[in-house]
């Protein structure tokens, strides 16, 4: 698909593509998986968030958690996002994944299956010191490249505040996706953050010291540059292979009566960035921070042509946030060759008839493999899921509260 850029906004317009052409691709491209299947074989948690202590066995295909609100299902899901990520889809903070009066939390767990086999997974956190994450108790050179060996992709609740809040809630799930399918890119963006911190700190040193030091700043300088140029080809590229997966999902999730579109906005530009980042440095002294660059990047959501966020009904807002996971799903599976792992927290109170039995059909379709999804009714659970042809087990997180 071209990349049409026009005042450094790059469209990607849909690909008009019919629907029986995309309920055949949706099914085969699982044709193009080459690895064996991934999944999580157990997980065992100490002293994390509302686990004391939690020891579970699942299965490879539905695993239902159930329980009464408040009872740890959203922090069970959230445990394997750690064991996959090494972070919490919640906590901003390691320190707060430990339970309440301990100062230590671990989350250990098998993955079999995908790019390295079986292995065993320990990630384990110190107050007061640095996190730990060992694979078959070795520990990684660095975290970072324990980074996209076990893909997962989460549906919440809280998804949509993609589209109501602000620019670095979409800069967040772009680079949270393209960080799992690509190393390098998590690296360099790393080392962009690290930078860009170091170089807003100088600047407001100089500011509190009233001096400047133009050599210096260019120690910093240099790797804005560098670095942004390579994060935002990259993230074009990747929008290049993601956006027309996407169209495709939302034309089956709303059965094609609109249009939509990602539009990736940035200041980056290969030729002529050096130059703009350069001039902009009266500008950064005076704001005491780096304002131009790839942090400042946003990704617009458009439906018909109009902003999403304005003009999308709630359903519509529901239909992209999901066509834009299943889009991550998909493309995480043909990159890395076997089916990342699904979770769904609380799906069930927040989505239509029609979507849940999308998502269902998906299940059985061999289009979702290890699935994880929570419920507070768990009668509601399994009369919606008695049907499936596919193993199904359910946990009371209840019972052991």
């Amino acid at each position: 698909m071209d990349i049409v850029q026009r005042s450094a906004r790059y469209h990607f317009a849909s690909s008009n593509m019919s629907l029986a052409f995309c309920s055949f691709y949706k099914v085969n491209y699982l044709s193009f998986l080459t690895h064996p299947n991934m999944y999580l074989q157990r997980i065992s948690l100490t002293n994390f968030k509302s686990y004391d202590f939690g020891d579970f066995k699942f299965s490879h295909r539905v695993n239902c958690i159930v329980g009464e609100n408040g009872s740890g299902k959203t922090n069970l899901l959230d445990a394997i996002y750690f064991l996959a990520l090494t972070k919490s889809s919640v906590s901003t903070q390691d320190a707060l994944c430990v339970t309440h009066e301990a100062d230590f939390m671990m989350i250990d767990g098998l993955f079999v299956g995908g790019e390295k086999g079986d292995v065993q997974i320990t990630c384990s956190f110190q107050k007061g010191q640095k996190k730990a994450v060992l694979h078959d108790k070795k520990p990684y050179e660095k975290i970072s490249e324990h980074i996209g060996l076990y893909p997962v992709v989460l549906i919440s609740p809280n998804d949509t505040d993609i589209v109501r809040d602000g620019s670095e809630e979409r800069r967040k799930f772009f680079d949270g996706v393209i960080s799992q399918i690509d190393r390098e890119y998590l690296e360099t963006l790393i080392k962009y953050n690290k930078v860009l911190l170091q170089r807003n700190a100088l600047l407001k040193q100089f500011a509190e010291k009233n001096y400047f030091d133009a050599d210096l700043l260019d120690i910093y300088s240099e790797p804005i540059i560098e670095c942004g140029i390579e994060l935002q080809k990259k993230r074009a590229v990747f929008l290049s292979k993601f956006t027309p997966i996407f169209q495709k999902h939302y034309a089956n999730l709303s059965e094609s009566r609109e249009e939509v579109r990602l539009v990736y906005e940035t200041d980056v530009d290969a030729d002529t960035f050096r130059n703009d980042f350069t001039k902009n440095r009266q500008r950064d002294l005076a704001a005491q921070r780096t304002t131009l660059g790839i942090h400042k990047d946003d990704f617009s959501f458009e439906i018909n042509a109009f902003p999403l966020k304005k003009y999308g009904s709630q359903g519509q807002q529901k239909s992209y946030v999901i066509a834009l996971k299943l889009a991550q799903f998909e493309l995480l599976a043909l990159e890395k060759g076997f089916q990342p792992i699904l979770l769904l927290d609380d799906i069930f109170d927040k989505l239509d008839d029609r979507r849940i039995q999308q998502l269902i059909n998906m299940m059985v379709d061999g289009t979702f493999q290890q699935v994880f999804l929570t419920d507070a009714r768990p009668e509601r659970t399994q009369q919606l899921l008695s049907h499936l042809t596919v193993e199904v087990c359910y946990f009371d997180v209840t019972q052991g509260k």
